[in-house]
């Protein structure tokens, strides 16, 4: 193998120093010989090297240059059907929160000032009326994310007493992040009562003592249990709260702003009639059904959420600036004259209905078609909610069955995540398949796109 120093005194080679830097290419160069060795070592040696002169080779190594400038963080295309896609950033932020996150960004802001005092202000009051005045809620306050809400929560309100919860209710969320430990973090003792499927308000009567500070409800958001089954009503668990001078608190973990059930959605409780039923403190993300960026939302009782916002933790958990304007944006849509159906786009995907689903899938067979791919299909397919929300309540969809000659399914689906703009989509029977209810009118040409790279190559 060629030094180095010999390779950048060719001119292909210093031509990659002058259009990018010496250390890039440098880097390149190193990783590229490295290849080739290990490829002499190899069981299926080449019989010739490269021209290490010529074009063609300074050609790799400038797309080398180029791949590692790639951003990390980069946008996607989510074929897969799944629509608040954990692994794919969750919700899909609408542009007025993405024109909010922008300019407070590019600017400085108001953040901790109150213009009309021009004294110290406070983050959170950007949106907490808004959050009042959405859910009802006498006062609210919002950190990084929903587990650190519900951290946030049991600390201020339970550390060193007891926290009486639901077997059946004691969740695990992604990435192994369970609900007992999270109250074990926090300081409180957890008393489990009932039984995994069946646990009555009785339960809680009876563990209630001197130590007990909060009786915990949490919604099962990411999982159902059925058959025999029975839960505590949110009334009656509050009014044994209030009786005993204890805090009713529930996690709902995605938490919606809106009623779903018009949409074929059910089970999943709106904010407002949770604290409409006696709930004292209720946390949910935003992330999720909300349609908005990453966030723990904490809304219920003036007095408890003053003791969050005094708590020392707080400023550990604070939502940053960019957050907070995407969650402003995003609240505000919620507002008239906005319809938060057709604003939010992660309520706009759940809602749309099957026959704005299959235009979209008759545009991409047409852009497909164009740029010369011939064996797909249009298919019935199922998209789901995801994101821990809704588990098991299907959405009817409609899906492209694509496959290209010479390319297995796998394959064909790693060439479509390392395209210019990757596109995301899953694997069925064999084939790869394209669920139009999470590819945005938008994004079509971008999807065929990516296959006319890859019947390129």
């Amino acid at each position: 193998m060629p030094q180095i120093e010999a390779l950048l005194s060719y001119p292909t080679i210093a031509a990659l120093v002058d259009s990018y830097s010496r250390a890039e290419t440098v880097a390149a160069l190193r990783r590229e010989i490295a290849d080739q060795r290990a490829a002499l070592l190899g069981d299926s040696p080449p019989d010739t090297l490269p021209d290490f002169s010529g074009p063609s080779f300074a050609d790799g190594i400038a797309a080398r240059i180029e791949a590692d400038r790639l951003p990390a963080l980069r946008s996607v295309v989510n074929a897969t059907g799944v629509i608040i896609h954990t692994n794919l950033g969750r919700a899909r932020l609408a542009p007025e929160a993405v024109a909010a996150m922008a300019a407070a960004g590019a600017d400085a802001t108001n953040l901790e000032l109150d213009l009309e005092s021009g004294k110290r202000g406070s983050r959170h009051a950007h949106v907490e009326a808004l959050i009042r005045e959405l859910t009802g809620a006498e006062a609210a306050v919002v950190v990084n994310n929903c587990a650190a809400a519900v951290l946030l929560g049991l600390m201020a309100t339970a550390g060193g007493r007891s926290v009486i919860a639901s077997r059946g209710e004691l969740v695990e969320i992604g990435g192994s992040f369970r609900l007992p430990d999270v109250i074990a973090q926090s300081g409180a003792a957890l008393r489990e009562v009932g039984t995994t499927n069946r646990t009555r308000v009785s339960d809680y009567e009876a563990a209630i003592d001197d130590t007990t500070a909060v009786l915990l409800k949490s919604h099962a958001s990411n999982f159902r249990i059925i058959g025999f089954t029975s839960a505590p009503d949110r009334r009656a668990l509050a009014r044994l709260a209030q009786d005993n001078r204890l805090i009713m608190m529930e996690d709902l973990g995605s938490g919606v702003l809106v009623d779903l059930s018009p949409y074929g959605l059910a089970d999943e409780p709106v904010v407002a009639q949770v604290l409409d039923a006696g709930a004292d403190l209720v946390m949910f993300s935003g992330d999720k059904l909300l349609g908005g960026p990453q966030a723990g939302i904490i809304a219920g009782r003036a007095k408890i959420v003053a003791q969050l916002k005094a708590h020392p933790l707080m400023r550990a958990l604070r939502i940053d600036k960019l957050s907070l304007a995407a969650l402003e944006a995003t609240l505000r849509l919620y507002r008239a004259p906005h319809d938060p159906m057709k604003a939010v786009p992660v309520l706009r995907m759940l809602s749309d209905p099957i026959e704005t689903v299959a235009a979209r899938a008759a545009a991409l067979t047409d852009a497909l078609r164009a740029k010369g791919l011939r064996d797909l299909r249009t298919v019935d397919s199922t998209a789901r909610v995801g994101g821990g929300s809704l588990p098991e309540q299907d959405l009817p969809s409609v899906a492209l069955s694509v496959a290209v000659d010479g390319l297995s399914a796998d394959g064909l689906a790693a060439a479509l995540r390392h395209g210019k703009v990757p596109v995301v989509a899953r694997i069925a029977q064999g084939r790869v398949l394209l669920d139009l209810r999470t590819i945005q009118d938008c994004e079509v040409p971008q999807v065929a796109d990516a296959f006319a790279a890859v019947l390129r190559s």
